[in-house]
């Protein structure tokens, strides 16, 4: 390589890192809309649990509800965080599928950022989770869910699914690296996903479980993004659940973005 692009590598590293992103981005977003079974399950997957758990949930949960609030309008949020956590697995998989067949080996030979291959999967994830979510509502206003957020409540929820989505894809980023291989990363995601989502007022209320379940279930990421969410679609007073749910997204990132970057450089090396 000639001394000039040296220098200009050398110098221009932000920029250089920033148009390797973009590639990565756009690479990764090219897999999902041209892999027809990620695009299936986008769209069918989330609509399924939808309708099935208003469905065979709805008549026996609907007692324990505040009057008023259908087991429709309770479900939404969390069947909506449901899936954007269970969503996010996709990073790592693609991840663990780019490191098994050898593709970064390849990247390695080539003078870019060393966390552009990871920050792109995590931001096609965002992108295609952010359709199911879109799926999710339409569907869910066409069943017979009617929001109460105004404009503002709107932009929160917008702002509080797209951290949420951009912290448990981090997260799972580090599993995609440190798996062996995609079947460990499909059950490692698995169970840690799903007790987190279950264990939580997701789908029913906290009040009837058991005091330490309880316990867990209102103190833990997953609820306080369920309940903010909730607390804006039904425009009920959030309490301090928004700044709960942003305060363990950013903390999530803030983590979780150097130790993805550290077990990349040392998986890779």
């Amino acid at each position: 390589m000639a001394s000039k692009e040296l220098e200009f590598i050398k110098t221009n590293k932000t920029g250089l890192a920033f148009r390797d992103t973009l590639i990565m981005i756009k690479r990764s977003s090219r897999h999902i809309l041209r892999n027809i079974d990620q695009l299936l399950g986008t769209f069918f997957q989330p609509i399924m649990f939808l309708v099935l758990f208003a469905a065979v949930f709805g008549g026996a949960i609907e007692l324990a509800l505040p009057e008023g609030v259908s087991y429709l309008s309770f479900l939404m949020a969390g069947i909506i965080v449901q899936t954007l956590a269970f969503g996010s697995t996709t990073t790592a998989v693609a991840i663990s599928n780019d490191l098994q067949k050898g593709i970064v080996d390849r990247f390695r030979s080539l003078p870019m950022n060393n966390l552009a291959v990871i920050t792109g999967h995590v931001v096609s994830d965002v992108f295609r989770n952010s359709i199911s979510t879109a799926v999710m509502i339409v569907v869910g206003l066409i069943i017979g869910f009617r929001p109460q957020a105004d404009f503002l409540g709107w932009i929160a929820i917008i702002g509080i699914l797209l951290l949420f989505t951009l912290a448990f894809s981090w997260l799972m980023a580090i599993m995609g690296v440190i798996a062996k291989s995609v079947e460990a990363v499909q059950w490692l995601t698995f169970i840690i996903i799903f007790p987190l989502t279950f264990a939580s007022s997701a789908f029913v209320p906290t009040d009837g479980m058991p005091r330490a379940l309880k316990a867990f279930a209102e103190n833990q990421p997953i609820t306080q993004v369920i309940e903010a969410i909730r607390a804006l679609f039904l425009d009920f007073p959030t309490e301090n659940y928004i700044w709960t749910a942003v305060a363990w997204c950013i903390a999530a990132i803030v983590v979780a973005v150097p130790i993805a970057a550290y077990v990349y450089r040392k998986k890779s090396a």
